[in-house]
């Protein structure tokens, strides 16, 4: 490759990292309630497929994290719907409102050993603030250090349409 074809190649990958880093900060909308969709997994499979045809699986811990990003306001979140893989309701993690102060969090969390939910496990939370208020941060931090080796990896929600 010549020189300056690496440097427009260069040059290239350079502005997608620069222009994918600022919608990654982009300050998001105000808002006075939303419905978030959040995957969650009580387990994964990794490796090949074994002789019966099933992949190896490891179980994982979820710790959802909900967290009031505004620093003056309260928000409230309303329900907290956990679903397995096949869009079954598992169970509400808060069966009344629970109200979370400005830069506050809320935590939820999914045991190593309940394996109920499946890989496609996911969380529907419902929120609601008296004004407009700069939307929560919702993640889940999915563990297993188990046996001398450690899967840890993070996912966020996506807002619900109405």
């Amino acid at each position: 490759m010549g020189f300056w074809k690496a440097q427009v190649l260069a040059a290239g990958f350079a502005a997608f990292f620069v222009s994918t880093a600022a919608v990654g900060q982009e300050a998001r909308p105000l808002s006075k309630g939303q419905t978030l969709y959040l995957p969650i997994y009580s387990h994964m499979l990794y490796g090949n497929l074994g002789k019966r045809g099933v992949a190896s699986s490891v179980l994982l811990s979820a710790l959802v994290s909900i967290r009031n990003t505004d620093p003056s306001r309260p928000l409230r979140v309303l329900s907290a719907r956990y679903f397995d893989t096949n869009g079954k309701l598992l169970g509400e993690r808060a069966p009344s409102p629970v109200i979370i102060p400005p830069l506050g969090t809320l935590e939820l969390f999914v045991e190593l050993n309940d394996a109920s939910g499946g890989s496609g496990a996911n969380f529907i939370i419902k929120w609601a603030a008296d004004q407009a208020i700069n939307p929560p941060l919702v993640e889940s931090l999915h563990a297993n250090m188990d046996g001398g080796k450690a899967v840890i990896f993070m996912t966020q929600s996506v807002p619900l349409a109405d």
